[in-house]
């Protein structure tokens, strides 16, 4: 069943519903236990946005290749569940998307080794859709900079001089790198111009930023019911996200008790600091930032030339803006 946020998008709706059974398919892992969790994840009612946006970009040209087109939109997806397996051990999460994760029933060696097997099928997917060294070179440095800056995290942990421009360094390699990708593979393979193909990237950059800040709020303002994982969980592994970040703006002095526990603050702890974060309205002025990012992607999305996706393209935009899952 695709995700509702594509009944208001019927033809980009029917494309994902044939994508769902491909990536089904496309998983054949002799192990069956985590043959059946990957499944399971890949089942599981993830919304297929970058999918889905690759889908949009792709009407701006005139290849319609479905066979290529899928193969390119199903790469996206299993690169995209292969970095959330591997951010579950990371995070020691153990759920995801309402699933339990493969690292908590199976060990972290082996959700890495899932982790690892699914770049392997993303690039046999790749494969599919070109044999042009430039663009395969593309999407190698594209997984390059989405681990980087998975692995930049890292220096960013627990450290409470944490920046804006860190967060936002950090985001750009990875979440929005995706969105880059995706925007601008669907212009790619359905052979859009190349004036398309440089605003794809660009509309991608700017909405994955915008929702990686929106995710970030749901860490503080969500409900474990709606996001399907645990709320507080970046701040529990010491990620702190431009919520945090922008709350302790000129207030540092009120969180230092809390942080300076770092991995040993408590349940009470990770509530108190929650608590903080909405008096010094982090949540409020996080939301601000999203906004003005998504008012520059329409900007842009107003620059591509008119055709039907155009308006589906700003309709979801401005959608994602109000997510609550």
């Amino acid at each position: 069943m695709v995700h509702k946020l594509w009944h208001q998008f019927p033809q980009v709706e029917a494309q994902l519903k044939k994508l769902q059974p491909y990536l089904v398919a496309a998983v054949t892992l002799p192990n069956q236990p985590i043959h059946h969790q990957i499944l399971a994840l890949l089942q599981s009612g993830g919304k297929l946005l970058r999918p889905g946006f690759f889908y949009l970009f792709s009407e701006f040209g005139d290849q319609d290749d479905e066979d290529v087109l899928r193969a390119g939109a199903a790469a996206l997806e299993l690169l995209h569940v292969a970095t959330l397996i591997h951010d579950d051990v990371i995070d020691q999460s153990p759920l995801r998307r309402g699933v339990t994760t493969i690292q908590t029933l199976y060990g972290s060696r082996n959700a890495i080794y899932a982790g690892d097997y699914l770049f392997t099928v993303y690039f046999k997917e790749v494969l599919k859709t070109t044999n042009n060294m430039a663009e395969l070179q593309l999407n190698v440095d594209s997984m390059r900079d989405i681990l980087i800056g998975e692995l930049e995290q890292m220096k960013l942990n627990y450290r409470r001089n944490v920046t804006e421009e860190d967060y936002f360094r950090e985001i750009s390699g990875k979440t929005a790198r995706l969105f880059w990708l995706s925007c601008r593979q669907g212009a790619v393979l359905s052979h859009s111009a190349p004036q398309v193909v440089e605003l794809a990237g660009e509309i991608g950059m700017t909405i994955g930023k915008a929702y990686q800040i929106l995710d970030d709020i749901l860490d503080y303002d969500g409900q474990s019911q709606k996001t399907q994982k645990p709320v507080l969980e970046d701040l529990k592994s010491g990620v702190y996200s431009l919520p945090l970040i922008l709350a302790m703006k000129g207030a540092k002095s009120a969180f230092k008790p809390y942080l300076a526990k770092k991995e040993k603050m408590t349940a009470d702890d990770l509530l108190a600091v929650q608590r903080l974060v909405s008096t010094y309205r982090g949540v409020e002025k996080a939301r601000q930032r999203a906004s003005e990012l998504t008012q520059q992607a329409l900007g842009l999305i107003d620059q591509l030339p008119a055709v039907s996706a155009k308006a589906d393209l700003k309709a979801l935009t401005t959608l994602l803006l109000k997510r609550d899952e």
